[in-house]
């Protein structure tokens, strides 16, 4: 005879298995729904993707052709009608400030609204700030230059080197002749700075009468 254990533990094996099959039946399109949706999420994103690689690229092409206009006003009108949106509205701010030449007013108005904007990323604003106290020159008052310069120049942004340059320059403006150079002799050592920024410095240090930090070195 079979062991009644053996028996009863077969039954209720049985009994599991029906209730299992009866669960699937009755919740199984949950599982379905859930794979459905997992696939769908991974369609869904990649649809994104190529959405905004579209719209990228599309925006980089009408600006192109915007810059290839006849006049200057044709450029900036065409520019100022190229749709945009988020980071996009920076970039067609930036462009817009990009032939000062022809209207300067134009140039630093497109670059206000691009450094006033508070959806502008920081390193979009650092530019415009940058390229405003460049533009503008000695009809933007030093105080208020220096002021914006020193933002950009903090220790962390990106452009914190050329602001450091222009910090630089504003003190031979000034007539401090020995703090530009020092400025000057701290960039050309500045790890961060690019090679070129250090050429001119050292150049500017040669003509203000002072020795490039390497010369010194190559004297001694």
């Amino acid at each position: 005879m079979s062991n009644p254990d053996s028996f009863i533990d077969e039954v209720t094996e049985e009994v599991r298995r029906d209730r299992l099959f009866a669960a699937f039946r009755k919740y199984g399109w949950i599982g379905v729904l859930i794979v459905l949706a997992i696939v769908g999420g991974a369609g869904w994103n990649e649809w994104q993707k190529a959405q905004a690689t579209a719209r990228a690229q599309g925006f980089g092409d009408a600006l192109l052709e915007a810059l290839d206009m006849g006049g200057a006003e044709e450029r900036r009108a065409a520019m100022a009608d190229v749709p945009a949106d988020g980071a996009q509205l920076a970039l067609r701010g930036l462009m817009l400030a990009s032939d000062p030449a022809a209207d300067k007013a134009a140039a630093l108005a497109a670059l206000d609204a691009v450094i006033a904007d508070p959806a502008t990323p920081e390193a979009y604003a650092d530019v415009a700030r940058l390229r405003r106290v460049l533009v503008a020159g000695a009809e933007m008052p030093l105080a208020d230059r220096r002021t914006m310069l020193e933002a950009i120049s903090a220790p962390g942004r990106a452009f914190r080197t050329l602001a450091a340059e222009q910090l630089a320059y504003l003190l031979v403006e000034e007539g401090k002749t020995d703090e530009a150079i020092a400025a000057l002799s701290a960039l050309m050592q500045d790890q961060e700075a690019p090679q070129g920024l250090r050429a001119r410095a050292g150049q500017v240090i040669t003509a203000l009468g002072g020795t490039p930090p390497g010369a010194a070195a190559g004297q001694g």
